[in-house]
Parts: C-alpha cells; sequence; structure tokens
C-alpha cells in the first residue's frame, strides 16, 4: 500500500501513545480517519488534534475486548466512510509480576485487550478488506516482549507472542487467497509512551480490587517503577507514526525500531535449536 491520500484508516488505542502518532501520520497524508479508544477524553483530545491538522475524522467510543464494541467500530467506519484500507490493531494494557502473583482479573483484563482484541479487529475488518478487493494493509502493534522473554513479565510476554503468532498465522491466510490484504506486526522496544499509567484504562469489570494485597505488595511497587524507568528513559516516540508507514509502503512483516534487540532475538532461535534451557542469566 503506497498511496494514502483519500483512503480510510481506523485506529483503536487512538487516545494516547503509538494510536495518536499514527493518527497524525494518518492526518499528515490525507486519510480520512476513524479513531477508537476507551477513554472519552483521550479519545477527543486526538479528534481535536487531527482534526486541527485538517483531517476529516470520527471518533468511536470502544472497549476492544468487547466483540460487539469492535463489530460496532467496524459497522460505524462503514456506514461513515464506505471502506476501510489501513487497520490498526493497536490497543494494548500491561500489568507487571510473576504470574503466581498476578491477580486473575490483570490476566482477563490483559489478555482481553491484548490477544481479543487483536483478533476481534481482524474478525470484524478482514471480511470487509476482502471484499473490497483493494489494496489493504493491517498492522497489528505487539512489542519485542513478543519476540524475547524476560522474567516477572509473564501475562504481557504471553499476549505479545500470542499477537505475533496470531499476525504471522493470518498473513499466512491472505497469501494462501491471494489477498490484496497485506500485515505488519509492530514490535517495538521501549518508547516514550504513558503504557505504565494504563490502569485508568480499565473498564469496570476489570477495575483493580483495593483489598486486594498484590496492588500493596513490593512485588507490584517494583514492576512500577521499573516500569516507569524503561519507559521514560525510552527512545523519542515521534519518529514511530513515519517509520511504521514507510514499513507499510516496503510491505515489510515484521516492524522493528531497536537493532541493539536483534542479537537477543538471534540467541533466543539459536538456543531452541540447540536444545539450550532459557537462562536468567541472560538479562545480567
Amino acid at each position: 500500500m503506497k498511496d494514502f491520500s483519500g483512503k480510510v484508516a481506523v485506529i483503536t488505542g487512538a487516545g494516547n501513545g503509538f494510536g495518536v502518532e499514527f493518527a497524525k501520520e494518518c492526518a499528515l497524508r490525507e486519510m480520512k480517519v476513524v479513531i477508537a479508544d476507551i477513554n472519552k477524553e483521550d479519545l477527543k483530545r486526538t479528534e481535536n488534534l487531527i482534526s486541527d491538522m485538517g483531517a476529516e475524522v470520527i471518533s468511536i467510543p470502544t472497549d476492544v475486548s468487547l466483540y460487539e464494541e469492535v463489530e460496532n467500530l467496524a459497522s460505524k467506519s462503514i456506514e461513515r466512510f464506505g471502506s476501510v484500507d489501513l487497520l490498526f490493531n493497536n490497543a494494548g494494557v500491561v500489568v507487571p509480576g510473576p504470574i503466581w502473583e498476578l491477580p486473575v482479573n490483570d490476566w482477563d483484563w490483559i489478555m482481553g485487550v491484548n490477544v481479543n482484541g487483536i483478533a476481534y479487529g481482524l474478525k470484524a475488518f478482514i471480511p470487509i478488506m476482502l471484499k473490497q478487493d483493494t489494496p489493504c494493509h493491517i498492522v497489528n502493534t505487539a512489542s519485542v516482549a513478543g519476540l524475547l522473554t524476560t522474567p516477572s513479565m509473564a501475562a504481557y510476554h504471553t499476549s505479545k507472542h500470542a499477537t505475533v503468532a496470531l499476525s504471522e498465522s493470518v498473513n499466512y491466510g491472505m497469501q494462501a487467497m491471494n489477498a490484496k490484504v497485506k500485515m505488519s506486526v509492530f514490535c517495538p522496544g521501549f518508547v516514550q509512551t504513558n503504557l505504565h499509567e494504563c490502569d485508568r484504562q480499565r473498564p469496570d469489570r476489570f477495575k483493580m480490587d483495593p483489598d486486594e494485597p498484590y496492588y500493596q505488595s513490593k512485588t507490584y511497587q517494583d514492576g512500577l517503577a521499573r516500569a516507569h524507568h524503561v519507559i521514560n528513559t525510552g527512545i523519542p516516540i515521534d519518529s514511530i507514526g513515519q517509520s511504521v508507514f514507510t514499513a507499510i509502503e516496503e510491505e515489510r512483516f515484521y516492524i522493528l525500531t531497536h537493532p541493539k534487540y536483534n542479537p537477543l532475538i538471534g540467541k533466543r532461535v539459536k538456543d531452541m535449536l540447540e536444545g539450550v534451557i532459557p537462562s536468567v542469566k541472560t538479562f545480567g
């Protein structure tokens, strides 16, 4: 996909972080834009931002962990613009902690957004794109955490590995059909977003229980401190939109942001093939 002017983009998780950068880049390329987020105030801020840039935009509050809301997003997008050419399955959340301490509610929230949200987006929008039979592209936001594993982030790693696997499998399907739908999986390292503040995006059914001991634990507090540090010392976010769009133009499937992780990714694959037991010493 190389011609963006006048085409229609749909972006989930558009209230913050990567979603805002994707929306800005869409506006710069004179696309029509549908933005979705669970937080109405954040969504309105993005809407105002890209509207001021001259974009034709609609905002649709959406909880991607509920299929009926993603289905509504697809329906409203077609109702307004008549087509969907570019889909960013971008919404994501994180809660730190080992699986034996992490509350089940947090596991369900992470899987609901990071895995089901991607799957629901694919289920709702791919039939639209196939019916159009025009050049389209889908970008699923994963993470380098979908290509590597580290201690104390089991739920997040699981969700992001699932996103990579889901993206690969669906891409095979598109190839086998000779579909005009191309795909990418975006696997960034640490970038200056506000992902570590995602708790404020929780829907009521996943609300934190104030009586849950885990949220007062040292494990949880240390996890929050680590997340705050690595995100705030990550690379600036302002180059992300352009680099992702360049990857779309070049029809690259894997979109990575941090070459320094490539040796670790290669070592992980090599260790698998050689039967080497994963070692925590890899991370110092």
